[in-house]
């Protein structure tokens, strides 16, 4: 089997060596040690690396993308069919946010920069900080655009990933 360095890696996908130490540690992908410690990865890491990048732009945390790849068969690599039964449970969530996302694009041409200064028709409008009983956050946005994680879920969209994909 031939195994890749991790600057390898990073170079094929596009994700710095940090990033790829950080998703190791939490248990996304492995890697085999050198007698001297250097990481080698097998070949298909490439594929779960593709994964967890298309996971997290739906929205999942890290720990959902590990339990989602510990679903996975160990000694072959993962099939058409194995990825399209992992993704099938993304499709209400995906088609949930894309709702949300018309919503805020279409709101966006009657509202940024019209000018019309109708504060009691404009939906952004907060006098004397009402929406602060709503409780915090983006009160005016869809609940699902505003969606924070439960407390200790590291890893989702509005807590920090680790190292930023890409960065080298």
């Amino acid at each position: 089997m031939e195994l890749l360095t991790i600057g390898e890696v990073a170079a094929r996908s596009g994700l710095a060596p940090s990033a790829l130490r950080y998703y190791e540690a939490e248990g996304l992908v492995t890697a085999e040690r050198t007698a001297g410690g250097a990481r080698r990865y097998p070949r298909s890491v490439l594929r779960r690396l593709a994964f967890v990048r298309a996971a997290q732009n739906v929205g999942l945390s890290l720990p959902e993308i590990r339990e989602a790849l510990a679903s996975l068969p160990e000694g072959r690599t993962p099939s058409a069919r194995d990825w399209e039964r992992l993704s099938r449970g993304w499709r209400d969530r995906l088609d949930e946010q894309i709702a949300a996302l018309v919503q805020l694009r279409d709101g966006l041409s009657s509202c940024i920069g019209c000018g019309c200064l109708s504060l009691t028709s404009c939906g952004l409008s907060n006098p004397g900080d009402a929406a602060a009983a709503e409780g915090p956050g983006a009160r005016r946005l869809s609940p699902v655009l505003r969606r924070l994680p439960p407390a200790g879920r590291a890893g989702s969209p509005a807590a920090p990933r680790g190292p930023a994909p890409g960065r080298r």
